[in-house]
């Protein structure tokens, strides 16, 4: 992460950044084990439930996979009970996934030590300093996603050259 030096940040600031990140990949990682799911599978659920309801290809959009890779995993995760399609009432043609609702999802227990842990760590932080943390991450969520498509933009310009 090149970081510039007028953002007044420490000396260590990118080590410590790339080992939150290790830590959240590694952390999602040991819960979509934990319930048996593939990694991609478990982020798949997330996708859902951030955005809610996708078509098969806005969900390959928003997980960077290829169509043909969403479809399996959507079969997958159909097989497992865990979403749905539905027809789009608007459009018959469209198929749309949702994620099934449950009572009994386990990553709710598997989750709620580390949402237990980051609570505490927000405990130590002012209503103003948790309001500038959370500005941070959704300004920091979107510039990853620029960054992503920016990426992606040159790799496939490159690969069609």
């Amino acid at each position: 992460m090149e970081v510039s030096t007028s953002a007044h940040l420490p000396e260590d600031a990118e080590r410590v950044y790339r080992e939150y990140l290790s830590a959240v990949v590694l952390h999602g990682q040991a819960v979509a084990e934990a319930v048996g799911m593939h990694t991609t599978d478990a982020y798949a659920l997330n996708v859902l439930g951030v955005h809610g309801a996708l078509t098969a290809g806005e969900l390959a959009e928003r997980t960077g996979l290829t169509t043909g890779a969403v479809t399996r995993l959507i079969d997958r995760l159909e097989r497992a009970g865990a979403v749905r399609r539905v027809r789009d009432p608007g459009d018959r043609r469209r198929v749309i996934i949702e994620a099934v609702p449950r009572e009994d999802d386990p990553t709710e227990k598997l989750v709620a030590p580390a949402r237990r842990r980051v609570a505490e760590v927000f405990e130590g932080y002012d209503e103003e300093q948790v309001r500038v943390l959370f500005d941070y991450f959704a300004k920091a969520a979107a510039a990853l996603r620029e960054a992503t498509e920016e990426m992606r933009g040159t790799t496939r310009r490159r690969r069609t050259s």
